[in-house]
């Protein structure tokens, strides 16, 4: 799933996505560290995968998206 980095705090290196629909998702360190990355900018795209559906969504890796 692709969605758009909208924050992120490189002290917990949590942060939150907007998915192509506008809604935001919360992600924690682990999804940040899972996908290897070292910084996040705002309006970044990135690809995300994630578990659980409405209010359950977790995400659980974050990474740039490429193309």
């Amino acid at each position: 799933m692709q969605a758009t980095s909208y924050t992120y705090d490189p002290e917990t290196r949590g942060g939150s996505v907007l998915l192509d629909d506008g809604t935001p998702v919360e992600f924690d360190a682990a999804a940040f560290d899972a996908g290897g990355l070292l910084l996040l900018r705002p309006g970044q795209r990135v690809r995300i995968e994630s578990e659980g559906e409405g209010a359950a969504l977790r995400i659980t890796l974050v990474t740039l998206q490429t193309f």
